[in-house]
């Protein structure tokens, strides 16, 4: 091969490489700086008792905060689940109770920004729901399960007061989407709700 020729091949191939870190450097930056205009939103809508959208454009507001301890992380979640939403935050699936109220109620997430920390959940870990009303719900996880995108009993109310969580799988897949869910099924703690 001409030097000129590997030259230009290396060139193409640094600039490709430095593309790709850029544009997941961008969808990491975007994630962070929509959690903060998100939990500013979430504060004056606490104060209103309305929803309140992070951004004047925006066509979805935060209805809930969650936390888990143990993993360090602490989201916004917003009102429904469409891939628009999902680029800023957990959505709440529209059909399911509010997090925080009775029933089972069910968030998604993209695993490589703000659900990457449930493949770290375990039985017995435990997560905080701070709903709209500002009272604090306590849940334990309980099951940990893998199933197929069309599985819909992940939706089902089960008799029981549970916070659903689900993600694509595999975690470490190049490839988006697939048919595979990352399912983190977590019921209400029997001490209920805690005033904050």
């Amino acid at each position: 091969m001409r030097p000129a020729t590997r030259s230009m091949l290396m060139a193409g191939l640094i600039s490709v490489s430095v593309w790709q870190l850029g544009e997941a450097a961008y969808i990491q930056a975007k994630a962070w700086l929509a959690q903060r205009l998100i939990a500013a939103a979430w504060d004056q809508a606490r104060a209103a008792g309305v929803g309140v959208k992070p951004w004047p454009w925006a066509d979805t507001y935060p209805v809930a905060r969650i936390e888990a301890p143990r993993q360090g992380a602490r989201l916004m979640v917003l009102s429904g689940a469409s891939g628009r939403t999902l680029a800023f935050g957990p959505g709440h699936v529209a059909g399911t109770p509010l997090p925080g109220e009775h029933g089972n109620s069910v968030i998604s997430g993209h695993r490589d920004t703000h659900f990457a920390f449930l493949r770290e959940l375990r039985s017995g870990d435990v997560l905080m729901v701070q709903a709209a009303n500002g009272g604090v719900v306590r849940y334990v996880v309980s099951a940990v399960e893998v199933v197929h995108r069309k599985d819909m009993r992940v939706l089902l109310d089960a008799g029981d007061d549970r916070l659903t969580l689900v993600t694509c799988f595999p975690f470490d897949s190049p490839v988006t989407g697939g048919p595979l869910r990352y399912v983190v099924v977590a019921t209400r703690d029997l001490q209920g709700i805690v005033e904050i």
